[in-house]
């Protein structure tokens, strides 16, 4: 199998490592033909603490997804998340030396490492900038500056900023597990690639991942994000409130939120009871199955409400920010019972769960569609579009093909007209290699042009920043 054909999504959370194999099918379905999960020991709220337990983790994962696939996995898409993640918005511009020539790449590019070279706190780094939209003198609304003409080019960005040593010990986690790192995305954006469609990223959607340590946030409003946010709040705190509510142990305390808990306390009688074995011969424990709706009622209400304030920080009261699509609940939290409805009741917005199975080929098993491997699903969707954006199309290759010919033809018929000079040729004094860079230096500008100096996937450059940091330290 051609190894550019399949990409593997490693997805580090806090309850659970999950490494998943991918392809494209004829219908250009995904096919997941290996996966592999293992308890996740060493995270705790998207953040590394324990390096050996993680490493461990993340080896019996790939190891599974490898003797399920047959498939010796080399390399990994990695989700990045956490409580260190957050972001910003910044407003930034640059005068323009020749306003008679139009804007290109080379004017984006200038504005945006203005953005980067902002002071952040320390230990923190930009790690991702993202144009909102633009302004050509003073003209607002712009959401396409190149090719137009103008001497003021000012724009609104969303920056993604984190902690510069929590990204590098993931890092040496996957390298310690002998695998290459081909690309990192952010885990809310890779979940948002699975579960959302572009519809509702044009009309204004919420999307929260509810992973095991965090609730992730991620808001889409005419097919841009606009705003993220990450929720120190999951599913494993959940399971601590019961455990503490309920005196049992933790592994009780999973099963009984799995099985039997609801966000919504209003269904469950009084006289409704669940008995717990006791430890070690002791007498079995009855629990209230309306008690463990309140405790789970108590601190589901409190992610939301915490869900809403990240909405409304972000102003989806005006006319411009509505949110048409609402919210799209998903990861293993939104599992919970009765969850969609307490989420309507809290915000007063449409909820829906999001479910991956709209890229998955058919049949695919139940455990593949759940929202908790919608972040796994996505991460190996963005390193298929990774790969075919950096594969050089067709028309691509015979246009160089052409302008290689024409410039080789052109040579030729100067050649032939132009007598032999006898001073020195400068090229002639010079390196072998000095002389082959400066015959190819036009050439390359030509490609360069035809390919867009810059990549249309502007999570590349993000991708790109994350490779930089993680490799200082090797």
């Amino acid at each position: 199998m051609n190894p550019d054909e399949i990409a593997v999504g490693l997805d580090i959370g806090t309850t659970k490592i999950v490494a998943m194999i991918g392809r494209k099918n004829q219908y250009n379905k995904l096919e997941i033909i290996g996966i592999g999960k293992a308890r996740s020991q060493g995270v705790q709220r998207g953040v590394v603490t324990n390096i050996v337990k993680t490493i461990e983790s993340i080896k019996e994962a790939v190891e599974e997804a490898e003797m399920q696939s047959g498939i010796n996995v080399s390399e990994v898409v990695v989700g990045i998340a956490g409580q260190h993640i957050r972001s910003t918005q910044h407003s930034d511009y640059i005068n323009r030396q020749n306003a008679d020539a139009v804007i290109d790449d080379h004017d984006l590019k200038e504005l945006i490492d203005n953005v980067h070279n902002l002071v952040m706190l320390p230990g923190e780094e930009i790690i991702h900038v993202l144009p909102q939209e633009y302004k050509i003198d003073g003209q607002p609304d712009i959401r396409e500056p190149k090719g137009m003409y103008g001497s003021r080019l000012e724009a609104n960005f969303h920056i993604v900023v984190g902690q510069i040593s929590s990204i590098k010990n993931i890092g040496r986690c996957v390298r310690s597990s002998d695998l290459k790192i081909a690309s990192i995305t952010l885990e809310p954006l890779a979940s948002a690639q699975a579960v959302l469609s572009q519809e509702e990223k044009e009309a204004g959607v919420v999307l929260v991942d509810i992973g095991g340590g965090t609730t992730d946030v991620a808001i889409f409003k005419d097919g841009i994000i606009r705003h993220t946010a990450v929720i120190p709040f999951g599913g494993n705190v959940i399971t601590e409130d019961i455990k503490e509510g309920c005196t049992i142990i933790e592994k009780q305390a999973e099963l009984l939120k799995i099985k039997f808990g609801s966000a919504w306390p209003g269904e469950n009688k009084e006289n409704e009871i669940v008995s717990i074995p006791g430890l070690r011969g002791r007498e079995p424990k009855e629990i209230s199955m309306k008690m463990l709706s309140k405790i789970i009622n108590a601190r589901v209400v409190e992610i939301i409400e915490q869900v809403y304030v990240e909405i409304k920080n972000y102003g989806y009261n005006e006319n411009k920010k509505k949110l048409i699509a609402g919210i799209v609940l998903t990861g293993g939290g939104s599992q919970l019972k009765h969850i969609k409805q307490l989420v309507e009741f809290v915000t007063g917005m449409d909820t829906r769960i999001g479910y991956p199975n709209e890229h998955l080929a058919s049949p695919s098993s139940e455990e593949l569609t759940s929202p908790a491997y919608a972040t796994a699903v996505g991460l190996i969707l963005e390193g298929l579009e990774s790969q075919l954006s950096r594969r050089p199309r067709k028309e691509d290759e015979e246009d160089i093909a052409n302008a290689e010919a024409a410039r080789l033809a052109e040579e030729a018929a100067k050649a032939s007209q132009e007598k032999p000079v006898v001073e020195e040729n400068p090229l002639e004094m010079a390196h072998p290699e000095e002389v082959a860079a400066a015959e190819n230096l036009e050439d390359d500008k030509k490609i360069d042009k035809k390919r867009g100096f810059f990549s249309n996937n502007v999570f590349e450059t993000w991708a790109n920043k994350i490779r930089n940091i993680l490799n200082e330290d090797l």
